[in-house]
């Protein structure tokens, strides 16, 4: 969180490509935990928009997720699961700061002729067309980067950077001056100056 005063930014490494980043930030902690409101408390569970409900990860195969199982509780959390839901398996626990996790497996990719429920499609107000273009989304040529940001509109969803004229301007912005400006790439240790220094002494 370069920047940000008082932030402390961490990452928890999944693999060579797959992180997740945890944000800590002092006032953080004058907020109230409230089920419902600010966590779901579990997989079933509500929370207020834009909040995060639950994040699930995958694993390859069951004999990992049970392996995960038992180093999770090892470490004294407790979990349950794994739950057999037809199209994977799952066992839930609660994270830090009571975040909803869960972890997943699938022996076989998902066949979304069974799992697509016809109720559902109905209730949320899904046509025929939308659900063919959910199904099979049509290719789409990379740009190389080129697009622009489009015209701002205020009916679609926006971060809260500062004032709105602030928020205008940056986005406004051409990306290669946004990179430059904005960017802030040095790392807080400089390993190849500690090599030197350890060679040295």
């Amino acid at each position: 969180m370069h920047g940000v005063e008082g932030a402390q930014h961490g990452f928890v490494k999944l693999n060579d490509s797959s992180y997740i980043a945890f944000v800590q930030m002092p006032a953080i902690a004058d907020i109230e935990t409230e089920v419902g409101v600010t966590h779901a408390g579990s997989g079933a569970g509500t929370s207020a928009p834009g909040t995060m409900q639950h994040v699930a990860f995958n694993v390859d195969s069951l004999d990992d997720l049970l392996a995960l199982r038992d180093r999770i509780r090892s470490r004294g959390i407790n979990v349950f699961g794994p739950l057999d839901h037809g199209l994977c398996h799952s066992i839930y626990f609660a994270g830090p700061e009571h975040l909803t996790l869960e972890i997943a497996t699938s022996a076989a990719p998902i066949d979304d002729r069974a799992w697509i429920d016809p109720e559902v499609v109905a209730l949320c107000g899904i046509d025929d067309d939308e659900l063919a273009a959910m199904r099979a989304p049509a290719d789409y040529e990379d740009e190389g980067g080129r697009v622009p940001n489009p015209p701002i509109d205020w009916s679609k969803p926006h971060m809260v950077m500062g004032e709105r004229a602030a928020y205008e301007k940056l986005m406004a912005m051409p990306d290669e001056l946004v990179t430059a400006r904005l960017s802030q790439n040095v790392p807080p240790v400089r390993v190849e100056e500690q090599a030197a220094l350890q060679t040295t002494s």
